[in-house]
Parts: C-alpha cells; structure tokens; sequence
C-alpha cells in the first residue's frame, strides 16, 4: 500500500532543465515527479519544502533500538548533499534533499524516532561514525569487505552502473561485453566501472572483436556535450546520477544496467558503529518500509526504481569478500 504523505507546505518544483527554470504545483511528490508530455522531461521536487512519504511504526522493528539511540528520540543521520537524486541541496542552498534524506526519514518513522539530517562532507562519515557523532549514515555507501571490520550495515539499495546514450540513438542494449565493442565510451578513470570495461575490452579483443574506444573528460558538462555532439557512442558510470540527469533534460536514455560488483551484486547500505546494535533495527525498519510500500513510492519519487531490493539483508557480501 501507499504511505501517507508527511504533511508540509505546498511545495514548488524549481529545476533548471535546459537552461529555463520549470515551475510546476505539486500535487502528489511522492510520485517521480511531474511530467512534461511534449518532452518527457520530469521536474524533480528540490525545495527545501519537502512533502514526504510517512510510514507507520514498527513495533518489532522500535524494539530492536539500542537505548542509546532511542534516549532522545532522535536518530542522526549524516548525508552528503552533492550528488543528486541522492542527496542534494534545496533550492534554499541549505536544506539537503533527496533519495537518501526520504529514507532516513522513513526509516526514522518505522523506528518511532525522529530524524535529525546533517550533512556531512563525504570523507568525514567514518569518523563520525566510529566517535558517535552521527548513528548512522544514508550516503550511497557500498558495502566493502574493509568496511565491514569496523562498520555494520543493513542493505537499502543495488549499487547499479547504467550504460547512458544520447536519446535518439539505434543503440537499445549494453549488457556484456561483446555488446561495446568498437564503440566509444565515456567513463570515469580509474573507477569500478572502468575496469569493468577493461576486463571487457580485453575479452573481446582476445576473441578478435574490435576494441573500445575509451573517452575520459573533467567534468560533466564536457561529457555530455561529447555523447550529443556524437563524438562519444554512450557513457557508463553510477546509475543513479545519470537516471536523474536523463529523467531532467530528456536528453539521454538508460540502455543497460550492470551490477555495481559486477560480476557480483553489490550493496548500498545504511551504515552504522559496528557492534552497536542499530543495524539490526535499520534491517526491520527497512523491511517494514518495503512490506508498507514507503520504500518502493520513495525509489519511484527519484527515478531509482531500477535500484529496489525486495528485502534488506545485514552485513550481506560486499566487495572484496
């Protein structure tokens, strides 16, 4: 069932999309967010206004809260507001919004807490973390074998890698490796997704297939200009951030995704003091989020349905394990 929606202020929907600013009312933002139909081009609720999806409490999941959180009815959540649907700054330059900032909430209500968001650079998380400063942190943490020695986890979303092209290519699907090759492909230098595609490229070549072409650029706005100008076939990095930026400028469109561990599933977690107690409650209150259909109506909110996962795991398998 769908969550009731956390009451708030009428929110305005303020975007840049190609350079002009789309205003539109928000009569339901739980939804993915209002549609242009000429462009198909969605504009993303980013006031600092927020209406977001509530959830009931989960008896069995307040039970599992370690007394030291539960105290002061709160639950500190750190986030680092720079990569939207993920997290991001409001319209106000303040306020973080977002995927993450939703589920924290969420995952607060199921808990009977409040959340109390703080945004963090993304470096500093550990840190805070093991000293106690914040109880957890909802910031697209992959679970890693090396994290898991000091941090506990309770699974919320797939880590996904999503082959981009520009939206009116032929190209319709990139799902392995004979699939790229001879193409030209923007990706990030020295990251998962490159070596993905090096392990790809050289198991093509090894088969007599036409070799990738790799494109590396500084900065978004040179990438981009690269695919639609047609210097560049397609782009392969973090889905998320490209499902956002295909959703808001129509521009683009997702022909593949590929697990973040690929082979292996890889996993983003709540992330908190190992030993403390409060994943296995972050567990419960995930699972009642899913089972009350809060989670899936969040994912859908920023256009991350592609990354849902049917039930949270603790500790699950991460990378290097």
């Amino acid at each position: 069932m769908t969550s009731p929606l956390r009451s708030a202020l009428p929110a305005a929907v303020l975007v840049s999309v190609l350079g002009t600013a789309v205003l539109a009312g928000c009569a339901d933002p739980g939804a993915s967010a209002a549609t242009n139909p000429a462009s198909d081009v969605k504009a993303f609720d980013l006031s600092p206004d927020q209406q977001r999806y509530a959830s009931d409490k989960s008896a069995e999941a307040a039970a599992l809260v370690p007394e030291s959180v539960s105290a002061d009815g709160k639950l500190t959540v750190a986030v680092s507001p720079w990569a939207a649907p993920l997290a991001v700054y409001a319209t106000d330059n303040k306020t973080p919004v977002g995927n993450e900032v939703d589920i924290a909430h969420a995952l607060a209500d199921s808990l009977g807490l409040e959340a109390e968001i703080v945004d963090v650079a993304w470096a500093d998380w550990p840190l805070g973390v093991e000293s106690g400063k914040y109880e957890a942190v909802l910031s697209n943490v992959t679970v890693t074998k090396e994290r898991k020695d000091k941090f506990d986890f309770a699974s919320y979303r797939e880590d996904k890698l999503g082959f981009y092209v520009k939206s009116d290519s032929a190209i319709t699907g990139l799902e392995k490796a004979e699939d790229v090759a001879g193409l030209r492909i923007i990706v990030g230098s020295g990251t998962n997704q490159e070596k993905i595609l090096l392990d790809w490229d050289a198991e093509n070549k090894k088969n007599g297939l036409k070799p990738i072409e790799f494109q590396y650029y500084d900065d978004d706005s040179a990438s981009s200009l690269a695919l639609q100008s047609g210097r560049a076939d397609a782009t392969f990095g973090p889905n998320a951030t490209s499902a956002y930026k295909a959703a808001q400028d129509g521009k683009s469109k997702q022909v593949g995704l590929i697990a973040g561990g690929w082979p292996e599933k890889a996993n983003i977690a709540v992330t908190v003091k190992k030993g403390s107690g409060l994943a296995e409650a972050a567990q419960a209150g995930i699972n009642h989020l899913i089972e009350n259909g809060t989670y899936a109506s969040v994912l859908e909110r920023w256009g991350l349905a592609d990354e849902g996962i049917a039930e949270s795991e603790l500790n699950p398998p991460g990378l290097g394990d």
